[in-house]
């Protein structure tokens, strides 16, 4: 079992059965899009943020990066850490079809590309805390790299986030920084030649 700091919000009972196979932690859900309602959770997710921290880890699909932008908005003031899960297509077995998306969820991940995405978050694992990379990486370099505001931009964005197991429908302020914290300003041009 690791033991984890920091409150982790997933958006389903799945997602929270999934994790608490292998996470000694508080997890709460969202349950789905009932957050946006709820001003209960909305209060006790923004006191856990700025009491022990909070980790947001939900789907890597529109509904998940929805609600993890409103909790962050919500919370705004406290530690609100970041957890993604890549983009893998599929469905979960419990599940008669795929999602909207086509999008394997939480749930669906393997214990290891969980405790990953935590790890690269920062999250504090077994008393120890992952400091994660600040590479510095400005909304300037993105431009200069061709990850914004041109041409082909958005799929240059979507390729890069593949190739670094991060979901592809990330805004570039999110990407960016996802970006800043898993890799260098060199690899990441690096990469941007690569790819195109």
């Amino acid at each position: 079992m690791y033991k984890i700091k920091e409150a982790i919000i997933v958006e389903g009972a799945y997602d929270k059965i999934k994790l608490s196979g292998f996470i000694d932690g508080l997890i709460l859900t969202t349950h789905g899009f009932a957050v946006y309602s709820n001003t209960d959770f909305i209060k006790t997710f923004a006191r856990l943020a700025n009491e022990t921290g909070i980790v947001i880890l939900t789907d890597s699909d529109s509904a998940g990066l929805r609600i993890r932008n409103f909790i962050k908005q919500k919370a705004e003031g406290g530690r609100v850490l970041h957890a993604y899960v890549p983009d893998v297509a599929g469905k979960e077995r419990r599940k008669r079809k795929s999602s909207a998306e086509g999008l394997i969820g939480v749930e669906g991940m393997t214990e290891e590309v969980i405790i990953k995405a935590l790890r690269d978050a920062g999250c504090t694992i077994d008393n120890k805390t992952e400091k994660p990379l600040d590479s510095g990486i400005s909304k300037a370099d993105f431009y200069m790299l061709g990850l914004c505001g041109g041409r082909g931009s958005k799929e240059l964005r979507e390729k890069v986030a593949g190739e670094l197991g991060v979901p592809a429908k990330l805004s570039s302020n999110m990407l960016l920084d996802v970006l800043n914290r898993l890799i260098t300003y060199d690899e990441l041009a690096e990469l941007t030649k690569k790819l195109k």
